[in-house]
């Protein structure tokens, strides 16, 4: 029992610091940034006035993910620039019975990123990300879709926020 222990023991300080790294977890390009700033959004689809939903819903993320400090352009080291590229909506599930007619609808939003070094006007990181979410089909089609845009949104800002603070 006693070399039991002590085996077990050995492999707790042998293998306990193994995957875990103290300090900064952001990517290379991003370690020299503290502050950054986002402005509204541009829209490339024909949806309207989602402009400032895309940048408040990627501010909120950032500021809950709590790695950079939002702050005003002309006071940030970075800016943030966001373009909502493309909204689809896709058939997700059919009505029972009636394979023709759909309840369930699957939103996807294409948004491109790029961090942009606001003194040296250097482009930082890149990307696409897609923001999914579903959502049922109600009497109102138009207005079930414009109440699941903020969730594919927020699917959007945190994968945003997950690539400018981790490197994923």
């Amino acid at each position: 029992m006693k070399t039991f222990a002590i085996t077990i023991a050995f492999a707790a300080l042998a293998l306990g610091g193994c995957a875990y790294q103290l300090g900064d977890a952001r990517p290379s390009m991003m370690r020299g940034v503290a502050t950054i700033s986002v402005p509204v959004s541009k829209n490339e689809t024909l949806e309207p006035n989602v402009e400032g939903l895309l940048a408040d819903t990627i501010i909120k993320q950032l500021q809950t993910d709590g790695t950079y400090q939002v702050s005003y352009t002309d006071r940030s080291d970075t800016i943030l620039y966001t373009t909502l590229t493309e909204v689809t909506r896709r058939s997700a599930r059919s009505v029972r019975g009636n394979v023709l007619a759909t309840s369930e609808y699957e939103l996807t939003t294409t948004v491109k990123y790029e961090v942009v070094d606001r003194a040296a006007g250097k482009q930082l990181l890149s990307g696409t990300v897609n923001g999914r979410t579903s959502f049922f089909v109600s009497a109102d089609l138009q207005t079930d879709e414009i109440q699941a845009l903020p969730l594919a949104f927020s699917d959007a800002a945190v994968k945003i926020a997950s690539r400018m603070s981790e490197g994923f």
